[in-house]
Formats: C-alpha cells, structure tokens, sequence
C-alpha cells in the first residue's frame, strides 16, 4: 500500500491511498467466487457458471461491493500507518469511485485528528500546588441543622380560647364567593390551612390584611372588584363578595430539643447521638465540597496550561450537547412543550455557548490524555457505579437507564465511557496534587 499524507490545517489531513493492483485482483476474484455459489442462472449449476457471463451481468454490483470492502480495510491501515487518531473522517462518496481489476485502486480520505498534546505538571515532581481549604463544621452550622429537624417535628397545636389571629399563626377557613346573592361555581374552599403573614392567596384572594387581630369562629365578608377586561366574563367589571369563615386557629409548637426529641427524628437513642449523627453528615458533605472546589482548581490550571488547537468537529459536537440539554430544560420549565426554538434564538445560544464547548473539549482531551499516559482504564465496575449514581441523580431505576444508554447505540456507550474516564484522570492529579501547608 502506498500512502501520501498532505496537510489541509492544524487539525486536517488528506490521506491518499493506493491499494496495490494484486490486491485489488484478489478482492474481485473472491467477490466473483462468493457470487458464483450464490446466483442460480438456468443451463448452470450452482459455482459453475462462466467468469465472463457473470462478469456481464453482474460487473457493476461486484464493483461496488469490492469498494465497499476494501475502503474501510485501507483506511485503518493507513491510519495506523500515518500515527494518528482521527476524530472525524470524510470519504468521497463511493458511486464517484472507480475500481478496474488487475489496477491499483486510489482513493482520498479527509480527517480530522486529535492534536498532539504536550502533558504540563500534574504530578511529581512538578504536580499541581493548592491552597490549603481549612473550612470546618461550626457548632453555629450544627445549631441550624438541629434547627431544620426542630421545624421538620414541629406539631400544630390550638391556641389558647380567645386568642387574637397574628402573623406566624396558622388557620383552617371556609371561603364563598357569592355574585349578586348568588353562590359563585368555582369560588369556594372548605377546611383550607393558611399560615398568617405568608401572604398566599387563596382564590385569588390575599387575606392577610383581613384575618389579622381576628378570633376562632369570626365570620368576614370581604369584596373583591374585577377589572372589566377580566379574562373570566362572569366577574368583569363586577364585585364578588367572599364569606370568610375562621374554623379554627393553630400555632406551631417546636419540640424540645432533648432525647426524647433525637427519637421521635429515627432510631436514636439520645440528643447527643443524633448530634453526631448531624456533625458526621455535614462534614462528609463539606469534605465533597472542598473536593470539588480543589478540582474545579485544578480544571481550570489544566485548562490554562495546556494550548492547542482544538479540532473543531469535537467542538461542534459538544456545542450541539450543550444546546440541546439547554432546549430540553426549557421546555421541561414550560410544561413539556415540544416548541422548537427559532433560527435567531439558537444563532444566540450558540454564540453563548461556543467558548463552554471550547473548553471541555480542551480539558476532555487533556485528561483523556493523562489517562492514555497513565494506564488508566475503564472496567465493568466503572460502568456499574456510574450507572447507580445517575440512576440516582435522575430518580430512575437503574435499569431503565441500562436501555436509555444502550438505545443509544455504540456512541452512547462510548460517550460514557469516555466520561467516566476522564472523572478518573482528574482524580488521579487531584491525588498526586499537593495542599500547601
């Protein structure tokens, strides 16, 4: 096979291959061969029909079937052959190519290729240096905490007889809207809980303002005016007079915090104990914070130290990524609605994007990089507990995420897998760096 590699830019090549006649030869000869036991012409049997009558009626077909099997067999040699790793590749479309038996064959591949990456520090002995994050969990941060389960206990209770309506209360109303003396479909609600001073309303009515210095069994009559270009024209421009009634008023009660408290909140047997229980899960949460605040650090000095030129079919490709789960996320906002969004909003988005693209295609190659120089590898576990974690994270069971990812077809699973790498890469500097002091 010869090969002539020309440059096109930074990140192109154009590969020129030549298949050697002999091999070309061979390709027809068992392409002619497999056809023969194939094809059933009357007056031969199967295998022994003449070279030149199948050569007749079956030239064309057999050619293209050569070139579909000896294109993809030369491309890889001679990318293994140049030494490079291609990221996107374009073959001239094979109806415009033309093969002869007993000629060399030549075809032109275009590719894209990964840039050659020149590693910086990231271990010893020059491996990235980080500040010290000496943030510890305050007794002040373990009080809130208690605080958040005192509020998660607290119980409703009756207020004292007589007691007047304040903010911070909680009610049980009855509410009629009644048109004209008329009882309003549509405006009444039995047995709603209302804290008082949150200002909710509650049939569009805010209430606040009227409860207020009130007691248990009052009963108000509260007008409401609509604007004449209500979009309900049974009340525009018309006065809507809500009874109120209060059935009752509550206030809320926190518990003591003591050991009996610490039960009530699980399977503890004291106050201290569920203390510790407290201070053990927001250490472990700041300890995850600190960590990735180190390795945010990180990204972003392996992101500035490194320069090269990005191939811009990766940068595409993430562009695109970033877009659609920015779509997605919209119309979830919007109530699922599948609207598309226009030719001017996604020239925005994608100039909005194109620098965040840019950069984790960058740090993507350099970790992936680290990987490649490391060992570091991706085995069944690495997929298993990915696979948990997302589960997780989107609330979904763990097998219905296996179909998602796999309906997705090889590219999916490589898009995975290539993640779940360069997690690991990061880890490893993240682990070979060194905390100052």
């Amino acid at each position: 096979m010869k090969m002539e590699v020309t440059e096109l830019g930074p990140m192109k090549r154009a590969l020129k291959i030549e298949v050697p006649a002999d091999e070309v030869t061979q390709r027809f000869t068992r392409a002619y061969s497999d056809l023969n036991r194939q094809v059933h012409i009357p007056g031969f049997r199967p295998g022994k029909v003449p070279l030149a009558l199948l050569e007749k009626r079956y030239a064309k077909s057999v050619e293209e079937d050569v070139i579909r099997a000896i294109v993809p067999d030369f491309y890889e040699k001679a990318v293994r052959q140049a030494g490079i790793v291609p990221v996107h590749v374009e073959i001239p479309p094979l109806d415009r190519v033309k093969i002869k038996k007993n000629e060399p064959f030549t075809f032109t591949a275009t590719v894209e290729i990964k840039p050659k990456i020149e590693l910086r520090d990231y271990k010893a002995p020059s491996p990235i240096s980080l500040k010290p994050d000496k943030r510890t969990v305050t007794d002040e941060q373990l009080d809130r905490g208690l605080e958040v389960l005192r509020e998660q206990q607290a119980r409703l209770e009756a207020t004292p007889a007589g007691h007047t309506i304040v903010d911070g209360d909680y009610i049980v109303l009855d509410l009629q809207g009644t048109l004209d003396g008329t009882p309003l479909e549509g405006a009444k609600k039995d047995g709603q809980l209302h804290k008082v001073g949150s200002h909710a309303s509650v049939l569009g009515l805010e209430i606040d303002s009227h409860v207020g210095g009130k007691k248990e069994g009052d009963v108000l009559e509260i007008s409401q005016p609509y604007p004449a270009g209500h979009p309900d024209p049974r009340v525009a421009g018309k006065t809507v007079v809500f009874s109120l009634t209060i059935k009752s008023v509550k206030e809320k009660k926190l518990p003591t915090l003591d050991d009996e408290f610490a039960k009530d909140c699980g399977p503890y047997t004291s106050l201290q104990e569920i203390k510790d229980k407290l201070r053990e899960g927001m250490e472990q949460a700041l300890k995850r914070e600190i960590e990735d605040t180190y390795k945010d650090t990180i990204i972003k000095r392996l992101i500035d130290t490194h320069h090269f030129d990005l191939p811009e079919t990766l940068v595409e490709r993430e562009l695109e990524a970033i877009i659609r789960q920015q779509v997605q996320q919209q119309q979830q906002h919007k109530g699922g609605a599948k609207e598309a969004p226009g030719a001017e909003d996604l020239t925005k988005l994608r100039q909005e994007n194109r620098d965040e693209a840019a950069r984790r295609v960058k740090l993507s190659l350099v970790l992936e990089e680290i990987a490649e120089k490391e060992g570091l590898t991706v085995v069944q576990d690495d997929f298993n507990n990915e696979i948990m974690r997302l589960a997780s994270e989107l609330k979904m069971p763990a097998a219905d995420l296996v179909k998602m990812i796999k309906a997705g077809g090889q590219d999916s699973i490589d898009e995975l897998r290539t993640r779940i790498l360069v997690d690991k890469a990061l880890d490893f500097v993240y682990r070979n760096a060194v905390i100052q002091g």
